[in-house]
């Protein structure tokens, strides 16, 4: 499996400004800028198209970890902050709530765990990963 996206830019660095179109058009000429990066413009960053990344990955991974033990989540909701600093990703913390019916407190954190160190965005990353994780 492939999945494509693509970017384009006019102009300088700090002045121009882009698009970036995916393969589902769920972003079709979505449009970034050092504004949307840096400061407080309208339009998305690759750090939050990362961070949306993390949180979807985590997310389904964690619930297939939870089915594959026998439970059924009725809610997970996964919030990812990504730090950037020095012209790096040098953290991306995954806050995660879940409400899984029947489910111990030390099963659950085992599955968040491996969920943590196995969806493919976590192996993508080459950055510290850390997640609060609350069963409701």
């Amino acid at each position: 499996m492939k999945r494509k996206a693509s970017a384009v830019w006019n102009g300088s660095g700090k002045e121009g400004q882009g698009a970036l179109s995916t393969q589902s058009t769920v972003l079709n000429n979505t449009q970034y800028s050092f504004k949307t990066r840096f400061e407080d413009g309208v339009g998305t960053n690759p750090e939050e198209l990362v961070a949306a990344a993390h949180a979807g990955c985590f997310t389904m991974q964690l619930t297939f970890n939870i089915d594959g033990a026998g439970f059924t989540a009725t809610d997970i909701h996964t919030d990812c902050d990504i730090t950037f600093e020095n012209g790096a990703i040098t953290q991306s913390h995954l806050t995660v709530h879940a409400q899984v019916d029947g489910i111990s407190q030390e099963k659950f954190d085992e599955l968040v765990a491996h969920a943590e160190k196995n969806c493919p965005i976590s192996k993508l990353l080459n950055t510290e990963i850390s997640v609060t994780a609350t069963l409701n």
